[in-house]
């Protein structure tokens, strides 16, 4: 590695090829096993990696990382993880990966003095790997020793909701964890919906709890409250609350505030069958936001929802990009009627926005050999000019796995194969 970034620089996405011993770090049955526990096991590793050189002494900022430069609302289900892998000793001293435990789930780190969650450092021998949810905020470390510290970072994407647990399950019911008292801990509806969803249930929080007009009214109130985690806390408790809680959060959903818009989109996401005809109509709201939010809470609704597949079909022809990706991403995850589904995400292949096309191949990917008739538009999608469109196109075209599908990739492949030996200081020999 120290070689090839001093002679060459970062080689980006071309991590894997350029460092070949790297592939039999994702082949071992550790990291295979934890992956598969958390994403199944059809996950993607996505085309997008990255190398990261630290040996300064300064932390680096709290963030989350885009996606690959672009935006889309965050996924609280495990859809995506990422690993970052530590090829030599880190010790704390070396400016390991700090990880904020506890915040996959929230936009902002507003949280009070007494509630932000203890740093978590991704420490340890060389070979030491750091699994993590892929919107939890984290950050680098200083490198107090000033020595070269490397930490690559992979990305992973589910293909398929779960229909049972992934990993050695020996408790099918949620078990709510002891000693976390802070409140940015206690998201015990949010963590029973993500318990439940991983073990195949959908909507499952739908009428678990009274509706009480006085609570689902304090509750509605509790959306607007600017601290995150309660507003979202509020959201979670609205979908157990039946219809009442449901038409809460749907007015939430169209509120002038985008934030609420959001956090309640969140809850409508888990709140089952009730919510799905007024998701439907929120599609047709007048500002961008609230179409996003519905067809993202749609998405998770997933065959609940088949009846909203033509009218986010027809949202493809809408000006905003952001909507036109929402429904995108709903469609690969709804698949039902599946025609429909993949017509209109072949059409997708086609748009102007570079991130619609992308989404586009990799919703494909989750509906695999059903979308045969998508593989002459993916074929062409492979000459795209843009890298990502490009390599999900490829990828979608394996998940199809048809006979037809696998050719068309293998040419490609043959076409754009790269020698992973050829650099300026050796181009033919030896």
């Amino acid at each position: 590695m120290k070689e090839i970034y001093d002679k060459e620089g970062n080689p980006g996405n071309n991590l894997l090829p350029r460092i070949r011993e790297l592939q039999k770090v994702f082949d071992d049955p550790v990291i295979t096993g934890a992956l598969t526990s958390v994403l199944g096991p059809n996950y993607m590793l996505h085309a997008h990696r990255h190398g990261h050189y630290n040996a300064v002494p300064v932390p680096g900022g709290w963030h989350k990382d885009s996606y690959w430069g672009y935006k889309r609302m965050r996924n609280h289900h495990p859809w995506w993880a990422m690993i970052m892998y530590f090829p030599q000793n880190t010790p704390k001293e070396l400016g390991p990966t700090g990880v904020m435990p506890g915040t996959p789930y929230y936009e902002t780190r507003t949280f009070a003095a007494d509630e932000t969650p203890d740093e978590a450092l991704a420490s340890g021998e060389a070979g030491t790997f750091a699994l993590i949810h892929y919107d939890i905020w984290h950050r680098s470390t200083p490198n107090l020793l000033g020595q070269p510290r490397y930490m690559l970072k992979f990305e992973f994407m589910r293909t398929a909701a779960p229909a049972e647990p992934s990993w050695s399950n020996e408790v099918r019911e949620w078990q709510p964890p002891a000693g976390l008292s802070s409140s940015i801990y206690r998201q015990e509806a949010l963590w029973e919906e993500n318990w439940n969803w991983l073990c195949g249930s959908m909507g499952s929080l739908a009428g678990t709890a009274p509706d009480e007009e006085e609570s689902v009214r304090e509750l509605a109130r509790e959306l607007e409250n600017p601290f995150e985690p309660a507003a979202l806390h509020a959201a979670y408790e609205l979908a157990r609350r039946g219809r009442k809680g449901t038409d809460a959060l749907l007015q939430g959903i169209r509120h002038e505030s985008v934030a609420v818009s959001r956090v309640s989109a969140y809850g409508l996401s888990a709140a089952g069958k009730e919510a799905v005809q007024g998701l439907i109509d929120a599609l047709s709201d007048e500002r961008a936001e609230t179409a996003v939010h519905a067809a993202f809470a749609l998405g998770e609704q997933r065959q609940l929802a088949a009846e909203a597949t033509p009218r986010l079909a027809a949202l493809l022809d809408h000006p905003s990009e952001e909507v036109r990706r929402s429904a995108v991403e709903a469609l690969g995850l709804i698949a039902a009627p599946v025609d429909l589904a993949v017509a209109g995400l072949i059409r997708a292949l086609g748009d102007a926005d570079v991130q619609v096309r992308f989404t586009a191949g990799l919703s494909l990917c989750r509906i695999g050999a059903p979308a045969q008739a998508a593989v002459p538009h993916l074929e062409a999608a492979l000459d795209d000019e843009n890298r990502y469109v490009r390599a999900h196109a490829a990828e979608a075209l394996r998940y199809i796995g048809t006979d037809q599908a696998k050719d068309v990739l293998i040419k490609s492949l043959f076409n754009t194969r790269w020698c992973s030996s050829t650099t300026p200081a050796s181009t033919f020999y030896p």
